[in-house]
């Protein structure tokens, strides 16, 4: 599944080609996605100008001045700009055609998704949809801090990595990255949140926003199906430490990387490493 930095690297590779476009035309060839398609999205959206495009967790948001249109990429799903003439393959599923200016050929905002597990949803102005209402911190913002997890985990005796990825504690951490950031900072994703230090979630804290950013820059991960606006795949896979590594050597200790189930999620970890 498509996570923080994959997301975050969709918006950053459409945002040059569709912010301050005119969606002249909205073409659904499916009725829904994961949900039923809002006909607020065919009816408010053609005709307005995409003034900014905004990530919050997993989540796009198009802004316009009459309502938003809000996105997920599910499981397999991919947005591209392509030119507005490029055959329609079986899983793209909706095309939101952009104004062409003078001396450019026409294109679309094409959604793809194979296994439907995305959405395009409608958040009307003024509201906050009810997917993102209960969302806390960007990981990535001034407001995410050791001290933001540690207040939090007082309360929790559930695996420190099942905090994580609560999106009512941090936004859109997600999986590879839980995994990762905890063996930066030497946690055993096993261990009970309440039971971890202070000091320790500032570690935690700093690895996140490192390992998150440094995934950005390397334009995410890809395993199976996550490519980027631009047809290229995420190379953060190379620097995957634990996560899809079990029964491997530790990269740092030699140790073998063990592997369980947490929350209906592979869970990878180092036992000498994470403590």
């Amino acid at each position: 599944m498509p996570e923080l930095p994959e997301v975050e690297t969709t918006r950053r590779g459409i945002m040059p080609h569709v912010e301050g476009r005119v969606v002249t035309d909205v073409v659904l060839r499916r009725p829904d996605l994961r949900w039923p398609i809002p006909w607020a999205v065919v009816s408010e959206l053609p005709g307005q100008r995409i003034e900014s495009i905004e990530r919050r967790g997993k989540y796009l948001l198009l802004h316009t001045s009459v309502g938003s249109a809000l996105l997920h990429l599910g499981m397999s799903g991919v947005l591209r700009v392509l030119p507005a003439d490029t055959p329609v393959a079986r899983h793209d599923h909706v095309d939101l055609v952009l104004e062409t200016r003078p001396g450019e050929i026409p294109q679309v905002l094409r959604f793809t998704d194979p296994r439907r597990f995305g959405c395009l949803l409608w958040q009307a102005p003024g509201e906050v949809h009810e997917l993102l209402a209960k969302m806390d911190p960007e990981p990535l913002s001034e407001a995410f801090d050791g001290d933001v997890l540690w207040r939090v985990a007082q309360k929790r005796q559930s695996a420190v990595k099942l905090m994580l990825m609560d999106n009512a504690v941090v936004v859109g951490v997600g999986n590879i990255y839980a995994n990762e950031a905890l063996f930066a900072a030497g946690i055993d994703p096993r261990r009970a949140a309440a039971k971890i230090s202070r000091a320790r979630y500032q570690r935690l804290a700093t690895e996140i926003r490192r390992i998150l950013a440094w995934a950005i820059e390397r334009g995410g991960t890809t395993l199976r199906d996550f490519i980027s606006p631009d047809g290229m795949p995420g190379y953060f896979f190379r620097e995957l430490m634990v996560y899809g590594r079990a029964g491997e050597a530790c990269l740092q200790c030699g140790s073998t990387i063990q592997t369980a189930m947490l929350g209906q999620r592979a869970t990878c970890w180092c036992p000498r490493c994470q403590r």
